[in-house]
């Protein structure tokens, strides 16, 4: 299985497990998230998860050789990305969390990184955009700044940066992201479980109340790369492991 789900008490640990391909994301692999947070939200016992991947990387993002963002029901993208969730979720990172991996983290409550942790969305490197929420979930979370320059520089930024920035809440000692994480979901589950879930309702509300505004610009934008020899030539050159040769059109 590319997706494991254990259960820790009233947390539920949900870990990718495809390091041979640096836990890109393929259909399979989104639709294990989908079951994992499926299971969160409708058993009642389990008050907050805890999202992971193995000790070497977070998520290299979408598998660019088995096609585009594969989704899920329930949960959009990645099994997660436009999911309508009532429990805290929690990413716990080791390694690289690039692409659609850190739009994965982006769409989480908080953040624990090891501090051998690196973030990024590298989709202009390869011709293309960050398509599932980075480029309005960047900017909401960062400075703006700072978001442009993972938007368009597309180089990757190390977990104490991020910490420093407000995207990550703890930093740990390397292999010790998924420990940290779970001492952190211990906390909250310390707390009422509907006053968490009242208060994370309430917060939400407000802060993606422009996400359709963010999901029509994007597409808008996806519009226009998917019209491009660039985008071709990005994704062909990725696959292949050469330079890209750009032509601006």
């Amino acid at each position: 299985m590319s997706v494991t789900s254990l259960r820790r008490g009233r947390v539920l640990v949900v870990s990718i497990e495809r390091e041979a391909k640096r836990n890109a994301i393929d259909q399979e692999v989104a639709d294990g998230i989908e079951a994992a947070l499926n299971l969160l939200e409708d058993d009642p016992e389990l008050w907050i998860g805890v999202l992971t991947g193995t000790s070497t990387v977070f998520s290299a993002g979408t598998d660019l050789s088995a096609g585009m963002s594969p989704k899920g029901e329930r949960g959009g993208e990645y099994g997660l990305i436009r999911r309508q969730r009532s429990k805290p979720l929690i990413a716990a990172v080791e390694g690289f969390a690039l692409g659609g991996g850190f739009e994965v983290v982006l769409a989480c409550d908080l953040v624990v990184a090891s501090s051998a942790a690196r973030f990024g969305l590298p989709e202009v490197k390869r011709g293309l955009m960050a398509i599932c929420g980075g480029t309005f979930r960047a900017p909401r979370a960062l400075p703006l700044n700072v978001a442009k320059e993972m938007l368009l520089v597309g180089d990757p930024m190390p977990a104490e940066r991020l910490y420093g920035v407000g995207v990550v809440n703890r930093v740990t000692e390397p292999g010790r992201a998924l420990a940290g994480a779970l001492e952190l979901a211990e906390r909250i589950c310390a707390n009422g479980p509907v006053a968490v879930r009242a208060t994370l309702k309430a917060v939400d509300d407000v802060v993606t109340a422009d996400d359709e505004l963010g999901w029509t610009a994007t597409d808008e934008g996806f519009a226009t790369i998917s019209a491009s020899e660039d985008m071709k030539e990005g994704v062909t050159a990725f696959l292949t492991k050469r330079p890209p040769e750009w032509t601006g059109r």
